[in-house]
């Protein structure tokens, strides 16, 4: 963090602590609101129960159709509310509640419809059994409220059987008022549930509400006192540190600074340390570039030197090899079989050694002119399976295999085709020698990011690192009959393809080249 965004934010980040406060306050308002308004309707809901059992408790004692009406009037309006209150409820107590007014509403209907069956029947009753007309007010009056204590007067006084209709209808009257008031009472106990719970709600919200007061207050108190000194006293040090770097540079010391670290390494002049740390790398950087392109340049010349040198030597060379090679084969042939065998042996000596030193003049030449290449379309994996093939003529390689492990199917590449050969045949003949004609030759190939990679190890006797500087350089060889020039040619030719070439080897671990060449799908 800049020192900026530092100074800033000391004086900035009570004011968030506030904001957070405020925030917190603010939402938990309208929670406090929420809950209250769900206390004003459980309220309402408990209020309301209380009336409709007033109602239902006055209906049974006069008989009041009124008051019927009344309980009617808030069974209806508690649904109302119930139906509008469903957002509210969180514990699934409202469908309870609206589930028990529901039968609660039934039961009372029935009552209702009771209620007149037994007016009609009794209006039928009382003309053949004018004898008790003294009792009938007392059963008018009282059957809602003692419906079997009426059904035994009629049963045992008007001698009427317990199957009349009358009889029978107060006793289910008696069943179904029973069953109301337990309606009506667990109405009433889940109307109380709900009101308890809106109001422990309601304090507990208050109560959160007084309890972020009294923590965040102090923390801002705390964090802003505290955040201000930290960050004065940091800016003081980052100060000094700046005058030391200065001074220190004042004196021609350029050496890396160590950048501040953790929180320290974000800010201005963590930034100008590290810019500062970037500027002495990449000028050490440059200078190592620099040295390696002298070197480049001092081999390029070395080489080229060397070159002019061979390809002289070479044309030189040439004319008297192929005289002493013709009349070595003439007098071979005039002698026949009349010289003796030391003459033949003399002879057949200097035949191979003409051979021989025409293939290092070959050599000389070959690496000496160094042709251009002529790029042609190919199939890679095909060429290195030939080449193989074409090595396992001059060489043996009966108990050398060669693995193959291509990405690809087919992997083409743009390039001359007679110098890739080239490139493998010496590739394959070196490993061959260093593995002493038994082992693993394994070629992996690849195309990544615009790039053919090649990868061929062996598991010959490696080589040391002093060895691997120098792999590269003409007439360097640690063959008993070699020329050195095998990997100077691969090298060249490689350069020519504007590809790279690397070596990897461990002393009696085997060795690896890594080539890598410009190429897509479709080759250079």
């Amino acid at each position: 963090m800049s020192l900026k965004k530092k100074i800033a934010l000391s004086f900035f980040i009570s004011a968030f602590i506030i904001a957070i406060l405020a925030a917190f306050e603010y939402f938990n308002f309208i929670e406090i609101r929420k809950e209250i308004r769900n206390l004003e309707i459980t309220d309402t809901i408990r209020s309301k129960s209380l009336q409709l059992r007033r109602h239902e408790k006055n209906f049974f004692l006069n008989g009041d159709l009124a008051e019927l009406e009344s309980a009617y009037n808030y069974v209806r309006e508690l649904k109302t509310i119930l139906g509008q209150s469903r957002q509210f409820d969180h514990t699934g107590r409202l469908i309870l509640l609206q589930k028990q007014i529901t039968e609660y509403e039934l039961e009372l209907n029935r009552i209702e419809a009771l209620f007149w069956d037994f007016q009609r029947d009794f209006a039928v009753i009382k003309p053949s059994h004018k004898q008790y007309a003294k009792f009938f007010p007392l059963i008018e009056a009282t059957f809602l409220e003692r419906p079997v204590i009426n059904a035994e007067i009629l049963e045992k006084v008007f001698l009427l059987s317990r199957s009349d209709q009358a009889v029978d209808n107060l006793y289910e009257l008696r069943d179904t008022i029973s069953d109301l008031r337990k309606s009506g009472e667990e109405i009433i106990n889940i109307s109380k549930e709900l009101d308890k719970t809106a109001r422990e709600k309601v304090d507990n919200t208050i109560s959160l509400s007084q309890m972020a007061i009294l923590i965040f207050f102090p923390l801002f108190l705390v964090v802003g006192i505290g955040t201000l000194f930290y960050i004065t006293s940091t800016v003081v040090k980052r100060l000094a540190m700046v005058i030391e770097i200065v001074e220190k540079t004042g004196k021609g010391d350029f050496s890396l600074v160590s950048a501040p670290a953790g929180k320290w390494g974000e800010d201005e002049i963590g930034v100008l340390i590290r810019k500062f740390n970037d500027m002495e790398e990449e000028l050490v950087e440059r200078e190592h570039e620099l040295d390696t392109k002298n070197k480049e340049l001092l081999q390029s010349k070395k080489l080229a030197a060397i070159g002019t040198l061979a390809s002289g030597v070479a044309h030189e060379l040439n004319n008297p090899l192929n005289n002493i090679y013709l009349s070595a084969q003439v007098l071979q042939r005039e002698a026949g079989d009349s010289c003796s065998s030391f003459v033949k042996d003399t002879l057949n000596d200097i035949i191979g050694q003409s051979i021989r030193v025409k293939g290092i003049v070959g050599d000389l030449l070959e690496y000496a002119r160094g042709k251009e290449p002529r790029f042609t379309t190919f199939e890679l994996n095909e060429l290195i399976r030939n080449v193989f093939k074409l090595v396992s003529i001059s060489v043996h390689t009966e108990h050398i295999n060669l693995v193959l492990n291509s990405r690809d199917d087919a992997i083409f590449m743009k390039a001359d085709r007679e110098q890739m050969e080239r490139v493998f045949i010496n590739l394959f003949t070196n490993a061959v020698e260093a593995m002493g004609e038994t082992g693993d030759i394994i070629v992996t190939l690849g195309k990544e990011n615009g790039m053919i990679k090649i990868w061929v190890s062996d598991t010959g006797k490696g080589m040391t690192p002093e060895e691997m500087e120098k792999v590269f350089e003409p007439f360097f060889t640690t063959k008993d009959k070699g020329t050195g020039l095998g990997l100077a040619i691969v090298f060249n030719i490689i350069r020519k393809h504007n590809g790279e070439i690397y070596v990897e080897s461990q002393k009696d671990k085997g060795t690896t080249f890594y080539m890598a060449f410009p190429g897509g799908d479709d080759g250079v």
